[in-house]
C-alpha cells in the first residue's frame, strides 16, 4: 500500500542523492555524504529553502550594466540593448543561479512556471524578471495567493490577453486557463459545454470577473505583500454586476457594483479565487502535478487514493500553503520507494532527466568553471550560457527555456502517455548524447559552429586528483566504483561494473597501468595518458541508460 508515513531512520548515500537530484539542481558528493547521515526530516530543511542570488540580475556588457533594478525600472529607451539581446543575459543569469542553488528553490520555480507558463518571447525582460520573481515568491509560499497575484502579473496579463479583456469584449482566454491549467482542472467532459469541474458558461462568467486588469509598462505599482511590480486596475473597462455560476461552484453569485470601482474590482476577485479553492479538485490537480514532478509520471488509482487525497488534505489544511505538502511528500516511504515490495514499479532512477538536470547537475558534480559574469561577461553569457546551454544542450534537446510550445508548458512535463520519454527520442537524443562531449572537450558538438569554444571545459585528471571523489584514485577498482555509486541512482550489478571498469577504463589491460600512468602524473602533471581513460569512462557513464534517469 502507498504510503505517506515518514521514512525511519538515516538515509544512507542511495537515498540521499535520489533526494537531492529530485529537489535541487546542484548535486555533488559532498551534500550527498552530508545528508547521508541524517534522517529525511533532518535533511529537508537545508533543502526546502529560498538561497540567496549569487547576483540580484542579470549584467549586461563590459561596463556590467544592470537594466531591471532598482524599481520602478528603466524606460525601454533606456535600455542597454535591444529587447530580444538582453533576454539572453535574463536566461543566462536564472541558469547561473539554478546552478548555484543548493535548495529547492529553483526547481519550484521552474515546476510553477510550467504548471503557470508566460513565454518569454512574448513579454518585455523586466515584466519578465518580475513573472519570475513571483514564481520564485511562491515556490514555498501560498498557492492560492500566487494564484490571485498572478492576475495582475504584467507578463501573465500580456501572454493570455487578459489586458484586452474589457467591458465591451470580454476576453475568455486567461479565465479559461485559470480553470483548465492553474486551478481546478477540467476533467472529463459530462456534457455539452459541461467539463466535470467547470461549464462554458462559467468562463463566460469568469471572464467578466477579470476584465479590466491592466499592464503597468513603466512597473510603478509595487506588491505591497511581495515586492514584485504588478499591474493594475481600470474600473472603468470592468463589467458591471453580478456574476453567477453553475452547480460546480454551488450556483455561487459573486456581487458586483453598478458602478465599478478600484476595491470593488479586488473584492471580486478575492470571491473569486475562494470559490474556486473552495473545490477540493483545485487542491488535488496541484498535488497530481507536484507528484508527478517529483515522484511519478504515473498515478494510479492506489496513488490517487493514498497518496494524491492525503497530500491535497494537507494542503486545504495549511491554507493552501505548499511547503507544508513538500515535507509531507518527499520524507514519505512512498518517495523512497520502501513501501511496497514491487520491483518492477522504481520510483528510484524512475524518471528520465529533463535536459536541465543532465547539464546542470552534471555541471555541479564535476564542478566545472564557469566564466564569472562580472570579468568574463560576453564568456559567461553569450559564449556559454546563451551558445551552448540554451541553443545546444536544451534547445536542441526540445527544452526551450522559458519559452514552452504553448500554454500547457512543456510537453515532457504533462503530455500523456509519454510524459518524459519526450525527452529521450529520435528529434532529442543527439543534443543529449553530445553534452558529456561538449563539457569534456570544451567546445561546440552540436549547431552552427562546431569545435568553436564554449567557455568551460572539464579537466578530468585535476578534479579527481583534487575532489575527493574517490578514496584511492591510484586504484582503478576503487576510482570506477567510487564514481559508479554517486553518478548512477542505483549500485551496478557486477557485469555492467565489470563493462565500466574492464572494456571501457581500463580498456582491458592491467590494472596496474592505471597505477602507473596515476602515479606518473602526480609526479610530473602530465595528465595526457590518464585523462583518455578518465575520459573515456565520464562519457561512457553519461552515456548509459541509468546516468539518464534520476
Amino acid at each position: 500500500m502507498a504510503s505517506l508515513n515518514p521514512l525511519q531512520g538515516a538515509l544512507g548515500r542511495r537515498r540521499a542523492a535520489h533526494l537531492l537530484r529530485r529537489t535541487s539542481y546542484r548535486f555533488s558528493k559532498a551534500k550527498v555524504l552530508e545528508m547521508a547521515d541524517q534522517t529525511a526530516a533532518q535533511a529537508l530543511p537545508s533543502l526546502l529553502t529560498l538561497n540567496p542570488f549569487q547576483l540580484d540580475q542579470p549584467v549586461y556588457g563590459a561596463a556590467n550594466t544592470t537594466w531591471i533594478l532598482p524599481l520602478p525600472g528603466l524606460s525601454v529607451a533606456s535600455y542597454p540593448a535591444q529587447d530580444f539581446v538582453l533576454r539572453r543575459y535574463l536566461i543566462g543569469w536564472w541558469l547561473h543561479e539554478a546552478l548555484h542553488d543548493a535548495g529547492i528553490g529553483h526547481k519550484m520555480t521552474l515546476f510553477f512556471h510550467q504548471f503557470m507558463a508566460v513565454a518569454i518571447t512574448t513579454s518585455n525582460n523586466q515584466h519578465y524578471f518580475d513573472y519570475l520573481s513571483l514564481m520564485r515568491w511562491g515556490a514555498l509560499g501560498n498557492f492560492k495567493k500566487l494564484a490571485t497575484k498572478l492576475v495582475t502579473d504584467n507578463a501573465m496579463l500580456r501572454y493570455l490577453n487578459n489586458n484586452q479583456n474589457n467591458k465591451n469584449n470580454p476576453d475568455e482566454n486567461f479565465a479559461r486557463e485559470f480553470f483548465e491549467l492553474f486551478t481546478v482542472g477540467k476533467g472529463p467532459q459530462i456534457g455539452p459545454g459541461d467539463y466535470t469541474n467547470y461549464t462554458e458558461e462559467d468562463i463566460v462568467e469568469s471572464a467578466k470577473v477579470l476584465t479590466g486588469f491592466r499592464i503597468r509598462p513603466n512597473r510603478d505599482i509595487i506588491d505591497p505583500e511581495t515586492g514584485i511590480p504588478s499591474g493594475g486596475v481600470n474600473p472603468g473597462q470592468h463589467v458591471p454586476g453580478n456574476k453567477t455560476f453553475s452547480a460546480h461552484f454551488q450556483g455561487t453569485v459573486i456581487t458586483g457594483e453598478t458602478t465599478p470601482t478600484i476595491n470593488g474590482m479586488w473584492a471580486e476577485l478575492n470571491a473569486f479565487v475562494d470559490m474556486v479553492f473552495a473545490q477540493p479538485e483545485t487542491a488535488k490537480n496541484l498535488c497530481r502535478r507536484l507528484y508527478r514532478y517529483f515522484v511519478s509520471r504515473n498515478i494510479s488509482d492506489e496513488i490517487e487514493n493514498e497518496i494524491i487525497v492525503p497530500l491535497s488534505n494537507t494542503l486545504i489544511a495549511n491554507n493552501f500553503e505548499v511547503k507544508p505538502v513538500l515535507e509531507q511528500l518527499l520524507q514519505s516511504e512512498h518517495f523512497f520507494d520502501l513501501d511496497d515490495s514491487d520491483n518492477a514499479d522504481e520510483i528510484i532512477g524512475g524518471i528520465i532527466k529533463s535536459p536541465l538536470e543532465l547539464t546542470l547537475q552534471s555541471l555541479s558534480f564535476f564542478d566545472v568553471s564557469i566564466p564569472d559574469p562580472l570579468t568574463q561577461n560576453q564568456a559567461h553569457y553569450l559564449q556559454f550560457y546563451s551558445q551552448a546551454l540554451q541553443d545546444r544542450a536544451l534547445g536542441s534537446a526540445n527544452f526551450p527555456i522559458f519559452n514552452p510550445s504553448d500554454v500547457a508548458g512543456y510537453p515532457a512535463y504533462y503530455q500523456v502517455p509519454g510524459f518524459q520519454r519526450q525527452w529521450f527520442n529520435s528529434s532529442t537524443i543527439i543534443a543529449r548524447y553530445k553534452w558529456p562531449a561538449m563539457m569534456l572537450t570544451g567546445t561546440r558538438q552540436i549547431g552552427g559552429g562546431i569545435n568553436q569554444p564554449i567557455g568551460i571545459k572539464l579537466n578530468a585528471a585535476p578534479w579527481v586528483r583534487d575532489s575527493g571523489i574517490s578514496a584511492d584514485p591510484a586504484d582503478p577498482y576503487v576510482l570506477v566504483q567510487d564514481l559508479l555509486e554517486f553518478l548512477l541512482p542505483e549500485e551496478a550489478d557486477n557485469d555492467r561494473f565489470n563493462y565500466f571498469y574492464i572494456d571501457v577504463f581500463l580498456d582491458e589491460l592491467p590494472p596496474a597501468d592505471w597505477t602507473y600512468e596515476w602515479q606518473n602524473y602526480i609526479a610530473t602533471g602530465n595528465a595526457t595518458e590518464v585523462n583518455l581513460a578518465l575520459d573515456r569512462l565520464i562519457q561512457a557513464i553519461m552515456y548509459s541508460p541509468e546516468y539518464q534517469t534520476f
